[in-house]
């Protein structure tokens, strides 16, 4: 049921490889339009506890079935429709579904991201804009090697074994392919300046003026001259 005082709400999805700049484009979106609910992809990954640094490729996280797809399209619906939602915490050290949830109120505005968000026809039919950030492979390793090392407990040889036993394979199957399902294609990801501040004003254009999002720098405002377009928009 769609909550009556509730306006439509739009759904933005980010996607691209692992270490591609994704969230990075969603921090620098932050900074000029405020009034957003984030919903992360990475949160609906399903439980995988057996799953050490000694046997990292037991569980295939680089797989569209990695993923709770029937409670994220539960939830996806649940914000379309103005209705609150309680998010799963996921613990990637231990690979598992905490005991928390986050709860989440609806906003005018969802951003979603993660690297396989266009791979389900379901929850890709739920998106109103599809965004996918096309980086370099070697940049996009360097970036996951440092964040597994840093932040989820890894070694150099697990997070090695790892990319090249399913992560490489399993973007080049499953998520490379969705870039044909993009409305919006951005190369380097959130380090290409000229083009957040372009879909930044395209945002905006799509989810309508509000007290909650400020006008970009006039200066940033760029001709479709600037952009390679054939099917979809390239933000060069």
């Amino acid at each position: 049921m769609v909550k009556k005082d509730m306006p439509a709400v739009k759904i933005i999805g980010i996607s691209g490889g692992s270490g591609s700049g994704k969230t990075t484009i969603v921090r620098k979106i932050s900074e000029i339009v405020s009034d957003f609910v984030f919903l992360p992809q990475d949160n609906y990954y399903k439980s995988a506890e057996f799953i050490s640094n000694l046997n990292i490729t037991a569980f295939n996280f680089d797989h569209p079935d990695a993923f709770d797809n029937e409670l994220l399209i539960s939830h996806l619906t649940a914000l379309k429709n103005g209705q609150p939602i309680d998010m799963p915490v996921y613990d990637f050290v231990h690979h598992r579904r905490t005991d928390q949830t986050i709860h989440i109120q609806p906003s005018k505005l969802v951003i979603f991201e993660g690297i396989m968000i266009f791979t389900n026809k379901e929850v890709r039919d739920l998106i109103d804009l599809k965004i996918f950030v096309d980086t370099p492979d070697d940049i996009r390793f360097i970036r996951r090697l440092s964040r597994d090392i840093k932040e989820r407990g890894r070694t150099v040889d697990s997070v090695v074994e790892q990319y090249l036993t399913v992560v490489r394979p399993g973007h080049f199957d499953f998520i490379e392919p969705t870039k044909a399902y993009a409305d919006i294609i951005i190369p380097e990801g959130g380090f290409n300046e000229r083009a957040l501040d372009v879909l930044v004003s395209f945002i905006n254009s799509v989810i309508g003026p509000s007290e909650g999002h400020k006008e970009p720098d006039p200066a940033s405002k760029e001709k479709d001259s600037d952009c390679k377009s054939s099917q979809h928009l390239w933000l060069a």
